[in-house]
């Protein structure tokens, strides 16, 4: 027997049928016969506490970069409260098609149990993903996967459930269930997105970005900042997942995150220590290599009165030339070619920012992310497996305590854009 998911048209909501889809509205103006677009829509994907808990949220983000070509453009952990959580299962309960009662329940049931605070006040953590593009629900339940009864020889690992979802039966009674992790939770229509968004930004806008007080918290933990860098969103790519893979082997758990675009203000305060580095380290060895060019070329020796010229007026010059590549490599804009309104306003590229927590959380970010020179990094590193150079090097990690305060007020962590992008899209529908 198989346990599936309904087609779209056949998803119940309350007490009706679905049979209205949220379609592309043609223009009056657009001529009779031209192909009508796709509608645009904007969905979500839960990760589940327990695969957070097991450090799969890597394995599980890899698999949806990789495999839809979905704008990411929202992302929060969230801790339910029992009445979020009591509410979503009322809701899993029925938007679901009569054939599949048994998933509903169980998924009702699994959320009720695994989604509220402890009996000890401790915090349940949720990570919200949100996509934007054409059929964005559909897209994102093939990649999920759906849930069904299959023999072990049908299960390839294709989807996000068949290698992180569990459904277990009684082999003598197939209506008890031994076991149920869904692994990730996403809405199966537009229509049904649109039911829960609203419910979800309302509670996401109440509450910090950075939570107190997870499972698993301990004493005296520090927290450090990690930022997945605009080269990891350049096209559709596993390499954000599994470079939140390799950082998990940290032990460390994440309690904030957010999608974040810097401006050019934000990127020029964010690395401004960064300049007078490049000066004093690289201004030197570039006015010793132009004095050895023009010597070499014009046959003549540069005293070294006037070498020292050199450094002023080629070597600052080049390294203020690296900062601002550095700037527009975060932000997609050169300062130099901005106003002073364009420098605040939000870039185009894009970062995702982490913060995690547990025991010496710096030093061992820092361990696995590796040296900025991806060149000189140890193998089994991020920046050796996935760097370029010194600028493009695909992470950033907070390097002391005094630096995570000092970049987490930069890029405003305790704000999150999720609810906000979730407020336009219901305003776009009606």
């Amino acid at each position: 027997m198989h346990i599936f998911f309904k087609s779209r048209s056949d998803f119940q909501v309350g007490n009706g049928s679905v049979t209205k889809q949220l379609k592309y509205q043609k223009p009056a103006e657009e001529k009779e016969g031209k192909k009508e677009k796709m509608a645009v829509e904007v969905s979500y994907l839960i990760i589940t506490p327990y695969s957070l808990l097991k450090s799969r949220t890597g394995g599980i983000i890899a698999r949806l970069m990789s495999r839809t070509d979905l704008e990411f453009i929202g992302a929060q952990m969230l801790a339910f409260s029992k009445e979020l959580a009591d509410e979503y299962a009322e809701m899993l309960e029925t938007t679901v098609g009569e054939n599949s009662e048994k998933i509903a329940k169980l998924l009702g049931n699994y959320v009720r149990e695994n989604f509220p605070p402890r009996e000890d006040g401790q915090k349940e953590r949720a990570l919200m993903l949100l996509f934007r593009g054409e059929n964005a629900c559909a897209k994102l339940i093939k990649v999920a996967g759906r849930f069904s009864h299959r023999s072990p020889k049908d299960i390839n690992g294709e989807s996000i459930r068949d290698t992180y979802a569990d459904l277990v039966e009684d082999k003598d009674d197939p209506d008890i269930t031994r076991y149920f992790e869904p692994a990730v939770l996403t809405p199966p229509t537009a229509e049904v997105a649109l039911m829960k968004l609203k419910k979800f930004a309302d509670f996401a806008s109440s509450q910090p970005n950075i939570l107190d007080n997870t499972v698993g918290s301990e004493p005296n933990s520090e927290r450090t900042l990690v930022m997945i860098k605009p080269d990891n969103w350049r096209h559709p790519s596993s390499r954000p997942g599994n470079i939140m893979d390799m950082l998990s082997r940290t032990g460390l758990r994440i309690v904030g995150c957010k999608v974040h675009r810097m401006s050019v203000n934000d990127a020029l305060s964010f690395y401004g220590p960064v300049k007078d580095a490049l000066r004093e380290k690289l201004a030197p060895k570039i006015a010793e290599k132009a004095r050895a060019m023009l010597e070499e070329t014009f046959k003549i020796k540069i005293p070294d009165e006037a070498a020292g010229h050199l450094v002023e007026n080629v070597g600052i010059p080049f390294a203020d030339d690296q900062f601002s590549q550095l700037i527009e490599f975060m932000s997609g804009r050169r300062p130099e070619s901005c106003t002073e309104a364009e420098k605040s306003a939000q870039g185009a590229a894009k970062c995702l920012v982490f913060i995690y927590e547990g025991k010496d959380a710096i030093a061992k970010i820092r361990s696995v992310l590796g040296p900025t020179d991806p060149g000189k990094a140890p193998g089994g590193t991020v920046r050796r497996d996935f760097g370029s150079d010194v600028m493009v090097n695909t992470a950033h990690a907070s390097d002391s305590p005094e630096s995570v305060e000092r970049e987490m007020k930069i890029i405003r962590i305790h704000q999150n854009s999720l609810s906000a992008r979730i407020y336009e899209y219901l305003a776009e529908r009606c």
